[in-house]
């Protein structure tokens, strides 16, 4: 208990907030290199799950990526420094690792739980695979993607602390400084703050994903798109 009134105190020192080398600063770093692999892994995650979800093919890939799971980022880090050297692409990489198999996974499963008769439908008035995806098959599916990002996101704030290791980057900068030198208030403190910081953007994240859900689904009937207009009857009697 009188560690974490000492991590505590720690967090209240004014001197820690400010500076390059402050929470403040530290905490924009994590942020930054969180977004940074989270768009990377969505730019790569969210077509090829498209993909595969609308044609059925290459599903091994969801699993070959699942499995990836199982691997220690901090090993897969270890490797990557190795070969890349000091800095912030190695543990970008690993951190890219640990991000794609949730949003992969998200993805296809909200593009291939769309209702088959909802995409023969669109086929069959006339809409375009392009157009039975964009308007069809990914708006189902959004509730489903954005619980893939947002499980990515958490994994990628709660696992960036790790950036430390290989470069002088993030909140874990805290972490391992207090592990160099047996301050442990500082240790804990800075854990503290990448806690809070995960369940602010969880709850963020958590609020957008309930209005994607608040929308609901397209009108699973798009047959309903070809409904013709209602006009005049020129034969009609008039009133």
């Amino acid at each position: 208990m009188s560690v974490l009134i000492e991590a505590l105190q720690w967090l209240a020192d004014p001197g820690h907030w400010g500076g390059e080398t402050g929470i403040v600063w530290r905490t924009a770093q994590h942020l930054g290199i969180t977004v940074l692999v989270v768009a990377l892994a969505m730019a790569l995650a969210v077509p090829v799950g498209t993909w595969i979800g609308h044609t059925g093919r290459g599903r091994w890939l969801v699993s070959a990526t699942g499995a990836a799971r199982a691997v220690p980022t901090l090993g897969v880090l270890t490797l990557t420094g190795l070969a890349l050297g000091i800095g912030l692409a190695a543990p970008a990489v690993a951190l890219l690792v640990l991000a794609l198999p949730p949003m992969l996974a998200g993805t296809y499963s909200g593009i291939a739980s769309t209702d088959r008769t909802t995409v023969d439908a669109a086929r069959a008035i006339g809409l375009t695979e392009w157009q039975v995806v964009t308007q069809v098959e990914v708006p189902h599916a959004m509730a489903i993607i954005m619980a893939g990002v947002r499980g990515a996101v958490l994994q990628v704030i709660a696992t960036a602390t790790l950036a430390a290791y290989t470069a002088d980057y993030g909140l874990g900068r805290f972490l391992y400084a207090g592990l160099k030198t047996r301050d442990y208030a500082q240790m804990i403190g800075g854990s503290l703050v990448v806690v809070v910081l995960a369940l602010v953007v969880d709850a963020a994240l958590g609020a957008l994903q309930r209005r994607i859900d608040s929308r609901g689904a397209p009108d699973p009937d798009p047959s309903s798109a070809a409904a013709p207009s209602a006009q005049t009857d020129p034969g009609a009697p008039a009133h």
